[in-house]
């Protein structure tokens, strides 16, 4: 016979019962929030649901004098659940591939260009591309006039391909 059967059957205490119930709380308070939160993101019409990209606004600078590097912008939307990337801009009025690119302050009142790989077009949110920000470089076909419609096909990681068109306007200028 060995000590614990001599002592009777185990008993739990209110130690113990307490101990084992503070044990628990923490993961049933955490599940209990995950399950809460997924709830209110399904009934907000959110769950699986992909993104959703429309394009808008699309303008194009005209180039000055007798160059031809340029910038194209456009109104990115995304109506969908789900964040989504700019993954490349192809035009076939452009010379050459379009290349996504983000300027930013250098300080001093100067500015560089650097090339990126993609943009996010986050879930239910917008990417308003500018001279400022984000927008596709590109080198423009001789002859473009203001209020031309250049043609481009913006590719995105989940969305696909999509055609826009953008509309030459003196830099400054949007679409009418």
């Amino acid at each position: 016979m060995n000590a614990a059967s001599a002592r009777g059957p185990w008993r739990p205490t209110r130690r113990r019962v307490t101990e084992a119930l503070r044990a628990a709380l923490a993961p049933l308070a955490v599940s209990a929030l995950a399950l809460g939160g997924l709830t209110a993101w399904t009934v907000a019409g959110q769950a699986g649901s992909p993104p959703r990209i429309t394009v808008t606004s699309g303008r194009v600078f005209l180039p000055y004098g007798d160059t031809t590097p340029t910038a194209a912008f456009f109104d990115l939307a995304n109506l969908g659940g789900a964040d989504d990337r700019l993954v490349a801009v192809t035009s076939p009025a452009a010379d050459g591939t379009p290349s996504l690119s983000r300027h930013r302050a250098t300080g001093a009142g100067t500015a560089a260009k650097a090339e990126v790989d993609a943009a996010t077009v986050p879930a239910g949110g917008t990417l308003v591309m500018s001279a400022h920000g984000v927008d596709v470089t590109l080198r423009a076909r001789a002859g473009w006039r203001v209020g031309d419609r250049v043609p481009f096909t913006l590719r995105f990681r989940h969305s696909g391909a999509i055609d826009a068109v953008a509309v030459v306007v003196r830099p400054g200028g949007r679409t009418p």
